[in-house]
């Protein structure tokens, strides 16, 4: 059977580069999709065991998800850190005793293997990253899903690439298309997806050959998965109109997602390489003792339990109502909440349970945005009403991100996909090259090498 995939990778290894690529293409977006998928309704289901049958919880969820989204109903508020914990347990026990290399966020795993590991990831990842970020997330962990899917649709790239009999820099290729059809479907952002790939690999670079084949595969991907789960902007849709005298608001408001995604780097591998590192106890108890105490957080402030996307939604949806603020003003309510956040995510992946470090990106930086975007309008009325701060919640989501991932062009480019609109491009591009900047050299993923040449793969690749 060997043979005769040996067989068809030699085949498809002899056409010209673009044909070559569009095949290998199609073929890493159908299984990355589905992989997706599988993760996804994975996830949904370990939610609904956690949240809905064993604490009696509903938390909110993004436009693009659930109908009536924007409903939170805390239910046996006392069990959470003992039900968390215990999420932690299982998924420590199953990768530490199976995979420990799908600890922590995925996507740094992912771009280690690209450059250190000949494209290299063992199948059994693909399995239990998907079961244990299913658990972690689902349990409610602070951690996001498209780090674990841009794992999972490696480990497929990967896969497939031996399957193939491919060459060691084609497996290295399909690798890094997987990362980026991962994060494309998994976030309906095929584009940004596509050039996530070619990006993240590096903090000041681009590998422009993964391009083509990430396009193709992220949009076979996200055809794929939208088809069952719609293709709803996850966000929903930004129909505020653009106006340039806000540009120097977002542009503060860059500086700021610059300066604290410094902070959230720092802080991440503080906890996770000095605390949690030197903690004198068993391995599979480390991410039991993160998830309680990131259970004991969330029974205050529930909001960054879990993605915490649907808290997003109802930021940028001003449904300011839904959040308890204990009196707190609100500006200073969801500042507080970003570094939150922080701490939560620090606690839960630092400790070694599975999950990404993306959407907690987001929710730092979209509630950073939501308190500037509030002060903005208290200053400013007239150039800043109610429904603008929306607008201030998605770019400051993206500006995070793309300063502590290092993935400025990606990032800009998902704020079209995000929102279903250009209104906030010229925004997004100055927040994010100003948080770029102001980042320095500091990244959330510390496998990422500065540019190719500093890449043990760019010469197999050359």
């Amino acid at each position: 059977m060997d043979n005769i995939f040996h067989k068809i990778g030699s085949f498809i290894s002899r056409q010209d580069y673009f044909l070559k690529w569009f095949i290998l293409g199609l073929i890493n977006g159908v299984i990355s999709g589905l992989g997706a998928l599988f993760f996804y309704y994975s996830l949904k289901l370990c939610e609904f065991i956690f949240f809905n049958k064993i604490l009696h919880y509903h938390i909110p969820s993004p436009t693009g998800e659930e109908t009536n989204n924007l409903i939170f109903k805390p239910g046996l508020v006392y069990l959470l850190p003992i039900v968390i914990a215990f999420g932690g347990f299982i998924a420590g026990f199953i990768v530490f005793k199976w995979a420990p290399e799908a600890e922590g966020h995925g996507t740094d795993a992912a771009i280690d293997a690209y450059h250190n590991k000949k494209g290299f990831i063992r199948d059994r990842v693909i399995f239990i990253k998907t079961i244990a970020s299913a658990i972690t997330i689902g349990s409610g962990g602070s951690a996001g899903r498209e780090g674990p899917t841009a794992l999972i649709s490696a480990g497929i790239g990967s896969w497939l690439a031996r399957l193939l009999g491919l060459s060691e820099k084609d497996r290295e290729r399909m690798l890094a298309v997987g990362i980026g059809a991962g994060i494309g479907t998994i976030f309906k952002a095929p584009i940004g997806g596509a050039i996530l790939g070619a990006e993240i690999l590096y903090k000041s670079d681009l590998q422009a050959d993964i391009i083509f084949p990430g396009l193709v595969a992220s949009a076979v991907g996200y055809s794929i998965f939208g088809s069952i789960v719609g293709f709803v902007p996850v966000f929903g849709y930004y129909l505020q109109n653009f106006n340039p005298l806000r540009l120097p608001l977002y542009i503060i408001l860059g500086i700021v997602c610059g300066i604290v995604g410094r902070i959230y780097a720092r802080t991440f591998y503080y906890f996770k390489d000095n605390l949690f590192k030197s903690l004198k106890t068993n391995i599979y108890l480390k991410p039991v003792i993160g998830m309680f105490l990131t259970g004991i957080i969330g029974m205050a402030f529930p909001e960054v339990l879990g993605t915490g996307y649907g808290w997003l939604q109802g930021a940028i949806d001003t449904k300011f109502s839904m959040f308890n603020t204990y009196g707190i003003p609100l500006f200073i309510f969801f500042v507080l909440l970003a570094f939150i956040k922080i701490i939560a995510t620090s606690l839960t992946v630092g400790s070694g349970a599975s999950g990404g470090v993306f959407a907690p990106g987001l929710f730092i930086g979209g509630f950073l945005g939501a308190g500037l975007g509030i002060v903005y309008h208290q200053l400013f009325p007239s150039l800043v009403n109610t429904s603008h701060i929306g607008g201030f919640v998605i770019v400051g989501m993206l500006a995070l991100f793309g300063a502590a991932g290092k993935a400025p062009v990606a990032v800009t480019l998902m704020v079209v996909e995000m929102t279903g609109s250009y209104q906030l491009l010229p925004a997004c591009m100055l927040a994010v090259a100003v948080a770029y900047l102001v980042s320095g050299d500091y990244s959330i993923y510390k496998s990422q090498v500065k540019t190719r040449e500093d890449s043990p793969a760019y010469k197999s690749l050359a």
